[in-house]
């Protein structure tokens, strides 16, 4: 069974790193903004929270958080491992974390400010299936329009400079230093998240010792 934890800024490409490593290795991806993204599209009242909260740009409180990642994990849908993306945020869900899981490790995605910006600020959502686009490396067909359902595409409301000015800072502030509490079981691996997608999930398959990656013709 393999137990892994992906960090990094907005933008780095956790989710796309993440749903690489699970096809090819049958483990569970659980993306912590997936889960409230679902309870957001479907109206529900811990929904109408995250809105609010993800719309200021800050993020949402640890016992929430915590609640959540419980609750998935405790499915036990895992057979093979999981990869656990957008969490921990601070040192707090890091030592919850920590105490209720024993991890094999923590692949670390490095990335500039700048090229974070250009990332984040070209993500585009269908509001009516969930679809993402990126303007740089994946664009819709007609242009702000949905490939799937033709639906007008939009902004997240997240991905404003200013949500994303306040969501750096957090990272800087809350998130890296968990870094350092996982770098003293030696856990960590740095990984360069600026090449093409398949490079990166390369590099990752390679500092984790798995097998190596073929990308999908």
């Amino acid at each position: 069974m393999r137990k892994y934890v992906i960090m990094g800024v907005q933008g780095s490409g956790k989710g796309t790193q993440s749903e690489l490593l699970c096809d090819d290795l049958d483990l569970v991806h659980i993306s912590v903004g997936d889960l409230f993204r679902w309870h957001v599209q479907n109206h529900t009242k811990l929904g109408a929270q995250v809105r609010r909260t993800m719309k200021s740009g800050e993020l949402v409180s640890d016992d929430l958080v915590e609640s959540v990642v419980r609750d998935r994990l405790d499915s036990h849908d895992w057979n093979f491992g999981f990869v656990v993306d957008g969490f921990p945020r601070n040192g707090r869900q890091a030592e919850f974390f920590m105490e209720s899981y024993d991890i094999d490790g923590v692949i670390h995605l490095e990335l500039s400010d700048d090229e974070v910006r250009r990332r984040v600020l070209s993500r585009r959502l269908c509001p009516g299936c969930g679809m993402d686009y990126n303007l740089i490396a994946d664009r819709p067909k007609v242009e702000g329009r949905c490939d799937i359902c033709g639906t007008t595409l939009i902004t997240r409301e997240d991905d404003t400079p200013e949500a994303l000015a306040a969501r750096l800072r957090d990272y800087y502030e809350k998130t890296k230093p968990v870094l350092e509490l996982f770098r003293r079981k030696e856990v960590v691996h740095d990984v360069d998240a600026a090449p093409a997608a398949d490079e990166v999930q390369a590099s990752i398959r390679s500092t984790l010792g798995l097998p190596a990656y073929e990308p999908k013709s």
